[in-house]
């Protein structure tokens, strides 16, 4: 099994795999799991108790725990570096964005990704590694 250095990468990798349009691992839905302990609304829930600048235990655990086989991330061809992935919001429920609590700091892991292709940044981002294009570009990964 593969294992990432970077917890946002994998994340975001987990977007394309388990959330994307053809989901290849079981789908995590963390309101789902919060309604079955009788809490109905996963960002009140956070903002009540001091949680919501943070990824919730359990999602971490769930997320870091995940093992992706090598055969699946032969599937990944596309990143998008995008602070509104679904798995955010089923890590952080209210997180706004406004931080770096998903920020992208190492790229060494794309070499799990032996199809990567191609990476999409976007304004509002999650990508805080100097000089990524150079990485990417060294990499053989198109940049928009």
């Amino acid at each position: 099994m593969s294992q990432f250095r970077d917890f946002n990468l994998k994340l975001l990798v987990i977007e394309e795999l388990m959330y994307g349009p053809e989901p290849l691992l079981p789908v995590y839905d963390l309101p789902a799991r919060l309604a079955e302990r009788g809490i109905g609304d996963p960002a009140s829930y956070v903002l009540e108790n001091g949680l919501h600048a943070e990824v919730l235990p359990e999602s971490r655990t769930h997320f870091e725990t995940l093992e992706i086989p090598a055969e699946l991330l032969a599937h990944v061809e596309e990143l998008c570096f995008d602070a509104g992935a679904d798995v955010f919001r089923h890590c952080a429920p209210a997180w706004d964005g406004e931080d770096d609590l998903f920020d992208v700091r190492s790229l060494d892991d794309i070499a799990l990704l032996p199809n990567l292709r191609g990476v999409t940044f976007v304004e509002d981002g999650v990508l805080a590694v100097p000089d990524a294009a150079d990485v990417f570009a060294a990499h053989g990964v198109d940049t928009d």
